[in-house]
């Protein structure tokens, strides 16, 4: 059927095996697989690649311009922002993502943050384990019925975790620029605007991407808004909440406590100061994991690039106007 089989380059990922995508590939194509760490290595593996597979690698311009061969992309993820889209866009080259492969896990992770911050459940096992039983040390712990979420985006993922929220009987408040107004009606969710949001919402949860306008979309003067003892959930994209007024809110109280799985820089820096925080929880941007959502990515990003390499299109196409290029 094929002349000759494929390069498929994995430029990096920190999966345990890749068998998934050797399943799916391996009839016609060849898997390289490297952990590349700068611009030049990427180059240098990837210039006669028909097929790059990415999670962490910086895709840049540059980089894609060295492509002699390459039709797709395929990020390891939800968010793309590591590849230039603009650049393989003027080349002609798809870029896709995997939009759809961990919604049960974020929301599931979300879940758990915002009980604990509300039931103070980390504090608590940290004292039984340094020999305190004192359970008044932890007042005041309030009623989770009844209460206000504000859920920034309401995405897939942001969808999900409203579900599970109505089952605990909150009240829920949405701000989401880019969804029908049925969204809303069928979650019955309250269409509000964000400074609305925030000024009225006991948690605060955020499940927006990365983009221009979003980024640092809550910073000083956003969180200034909240309630001081409104509890703030981050599972999207670090850089969504400006990291230094987040600190300051914490250390001046500007609102009650927070949960962060995503950071601006990653990994946290040893000295970040947010890890001396005793008002914040936070997990190593694993929301996203479980063992069957590994394996699910891996399946889903490999099929993409099965599609290409045999002459079809991705199924999500992130830059669709490379379409009128071929």
């Amino acid at each position: 059927m094929f002349h000759r089989k494929f390069k498929v380059v994995i430029t990096d990922a920190d999966f345990p095996s890749h068998e998934p995508e050797r399943r799916i590939l391996g009839e016609i194509a060849e898997l390289v697989k490297r952990s590349c760490k700068t611009e030049d290595e990427l180059i240098e593996l990837t210039k006669d690649a028909d097929a790059l597979l990415v999670q962490y690698a910086r895709i840049t311009r540059r980089v894609v311009f060295s492509l002699e061969k390459a039709k797709i992309i395929v990020r390891y993820g939800i968010g793309y922002e590591n590849v230039d889209v603009e650049a393989a866009t003027e080349r002609g080259i798809y870029v896709a993502n995997v939009p759809d492969f961990c919604v049960s896990e974020v929301a599931d992770h979300t879940l758990s943050l915002i009980l604990s911050l509300a039931r103070k459940t980390p504090w608590a096992h940290s004292s039984i384990k340094s020999g305190e039983w004192d359970w008044t040390r932890f007042r005041p712990v309030h009623r989770l019925k009844g209460k206000v979420v504000g859920v920034i985006g309401l995405g897939k993922i942001g969808r999900a975790v409203v579900r599970r929220l109505k089952n605990f009987g909150f009240k829920i408040k949405g701000y989401d620029p880019y969804v029908s107004k049925n969204i809303f009606e069928e979650f019955n969710i309250e269409s509000v605007d964000l400074p609305t949001l925030l000024k009225d919402s006991d948690i605060v949860t955020i499940h927006a991407p990365l983009t221009q306008e979003t980024h640092h979309l809550i910073g000083e003067k956003e969180l200034r808004m909240m309630k001081d003892t409104a509890l703030l959930m981050n599972t999207s994209r670090g850089a969504v909440i400006d990291g230094k007024a987040l600190y300051k809110a914490l250390v001046e109280g500007w609102i009650g406590a927070a949960a962060l799985d995503v950071f601006e820089k990653e990994p946290l820096p040893p000295d970040s100061p947010l890890r001396r925080l005793n008002n914040l929880i936070m997990t190593p941007h694993m929301a996203w994991y479980s063992e069957e959502s590994f394996r699910e990515l891996q399946e889903k990003a490999a099929m993409e690039v099965k599609r290409v390499l045999t002459g079809g299109r991705p199924k999500n196409i992130v830059n669709p106007s490379v379409l009128k290029l071929r």
